[in-house]
């Protein structure tokens, strides 16, 4: 299949399910008594969605998705687009406020929500007069059940030739670190050319094994919401997550060989198989520094001699096998996005057997700019640009990114977008380097910098992975813009909480740090970081802004 020549995501679809066996299994959830869909069952119910939805809007409308993620969250957003709309999907784990926002700044004109507890959280704000409701499951309100219109006999099976790259194929509210979500209108050409850019990425991957994804990131994430279309690409088998509770137990029956995540889920797994590796004694414990150490040397393309060759191929047998064991055993690949991967995990992930590949994007991007090639890793960096975009390096040193993937601009905000985007290039916000292999190196993002008394530069991020890296620290947050020196909030476990014991951790990482980068003095709080709580994005990022605002008086009385 020729990329650049598919015009919609839609094409893109139907043009697979011509092409592979119609019998062949597609998606699964892993709840409980949930079936398996083919490619035929999807088709079929495709086209009874579509149908139906175009009976209920006019071309160019927004149709909200409200759901968790499941086989019927993918058929609902190709049918959307099928049937002349345009997909929004929104978190379930948005405020109230957010919900209130988006629903008033994009207007939709169709609402599919799964079930009554998110029907909940949004009923308030919509206009039963004006706005249309299918739902998965039975709620409160007069809807449309899904089930019923995949019941229906009369349909039609109308693929929309209408559609061109350069349309809205969705809007994707931005989480946010601060302020109102913004709305990104993503084009098809843009998560096309996203799918052309990965397929030089995974393709050497999914020659070794038929591709097998298992997805718990939300498909309301621009990351996730884009896989879909390159799972369905790679004629992939796709499971759904039950939750993020049981994504190792899910991992088992999946047997993934492909996984995206963003980085607090592999700082987690970092935390977890270092602890249970530290736990070992005697050869056991001699072995798995050999494992690490060896995998390091392999990681950075160092010659390893006979010798090294040897013990190597043992550690493979006896403890890459077994860790590669607990995750499904076909793991070829997990890749990385979203935030900043600290290069600690990394290097760690892909010495024990576990290949992690960084790449890098936002939302506005489609969302892919940038990733690590299988088999020519560096995990300091996050690999060299899609051949589908073009990056450079502004004077102030921000990542400028152009092409196809750079979205149209957002929702009802002209000013803002054209603030971001110059000239036809956008402007990230992050800053970054360019090294002389051409792999792009993220250094830190302009808005979250400290600039300290001195005039210094600081970067929290690159300090907060440090401490976090730590397996009696939960999370942390470093503060110190125009002060003399840096404080910290860290969150840990009830049976952690002793200052002396996180003094000391935190006198051990500051010998590994700068002067001015040094944490001087904390405060132990109780309370951590979540999404429920606000003070994280639903991509699992902190947001510095509303966490500042909340503890301002307590990171002010460590400068008395």
């Amino acid at each position: 299949m020729q990329l650049s020549k598919i015009n919609s995501l839609v094409e893109l679809y139907f043009k697979k399910a011509q092409e592979v066996d119609g019998k062949k299994p597609f998606l699964k959830w892993l709840k409980p008594n949930k079936k398996t869909y083919n490619w035929e069952d999807i088709t079929e119910r495709i086209y009874k969605l579509s149908h139906k939805i175009k009976s209920l809007i006019n071309e160019g409308d927004r149709c909200l998705i409200l759901s968790e993620n499941r086989p019927y969250w993918l058929m609902s957003d190709i049918s959307i687009m099928n049937a002349g709309g345009i997909s929004v999907p929104i978190f379930t784990t948005y405020s109230s406020n957010d919900y209130e926002y988006i629903i008033n700044d994009c207007k939709p004109s169709l609402i599919i929500v799964s079930n009554d507890n998110q029907f909940k959280k949004i009923k308030n704000f919509l206009n039963f007069q004006t706005q249309k409701i299918i739902s998965f499951e039975k709620i409160e309100a007069d809807s449309l059940i899904i089930q019923d219109i995949f019941e229906e006999k009369k349909f039609t099976k109308n693929i929309n030739q209408n559609l061109k790259r350069g349309m809205p194929a969705c809007i994707i509210y931005t989480s946010g670190t601060s302020g109102n979500p913004k709305g990104v209108i993503l084009s098809h050409g843009g998560i096309l050319a996203n799918c052309e850019g990965a397929l030089e990425l995974l393709n050497p991957l999914v020659k070794k094994k038929d591709p097998v994804f298992l997805t718990w990131l939300p498909l309301s994430h621009s990351y996730e919401h884009a896989v879909q279309f390159i799972q369905i690409l790679l004629g992939a088998k796709v499971f759904y997550a039950e939750s993020l509770e049981k994504l190792i137990s899910n991992m088992s029956i999946a047997k993934p060989t492909i996984m995206t995540a963003v980085p607090r889920f592999y700082q987690n797994l970092f935390s977890k198989i270092n602890t249970n590796l530290n736990k070992q004694v005697g050869f056991k414990k001699t072995l798995i520094n050999k494992t690490i150490n060896l995998g390091k040397k392999q990681l950075k393309k160092e010659r390893l001699n006979l010798r090294e060759k040897i013990v190597n191929f043992f550690c493979q047998i006896l403890v890459r096998k077994k860790i590669q064991k607990q995750f499904g055993g076909n793991l070829q690949a997990f890749v990385s996005g979203g935030g900043a991967l600290d290069k600690n995990v990394g290097e760690f992930l892909n010495a024990v057997g576990l290949p992690t590949l960084q790449g890098y994007g936002l939302t506005e991007t489609s969302p892919v700019v940038s990733c690590n090639l299988p088999g020519n890793i560096k995990v300091e960096t996050v690999g060299p640009p899609f051949k589908t975009n073009q990056i450079k390096i502004a004077e102030d040193g921000e990542i400028l990114v152009k092409g196809e993937n750079v979205m149209i601009g957002y929702w009802n905000k002209e000013k803002e977008t054209k603030e971001i985007i110059k000239n036809g290039w956008l402007h990230t916000g992050d800053i970054g380097e360019i090294d002389k292999n051409g792999y792009l190196k993220i250094t830190d993002r302009k808005k979250d910098i400290i600039v300290n008394h001195g005039g210094d530069n600081i970067s929290p991020s690159k300090i907060e992975n440090f401490v976090c890296n730590n397996e009696k620290i939960k999370q942390c947050l470093v503060y110190g813009d125009k002060k003399n020196y840096l404080v910290a909030l860290i969150v840990v476990e009830k049976k952690d909480k002793n200052d002396s014991t996180i003094r000391s951790i935190l006198e051990n990482i500051n010998k590994n740090l700068s002067i001015v980068e040094k944490i001087k003095k904390f405060k132990l709080i109780d309370e951590e970081f979540t999404i429920d709580n606000g003070l994280m994005t639903p991509t699992l990022k902190l947001k510095r802004k509303k966490i500042i605002e909340k503890y301002k008086q307590d990171l002010e009385k460590l400068y008395n």
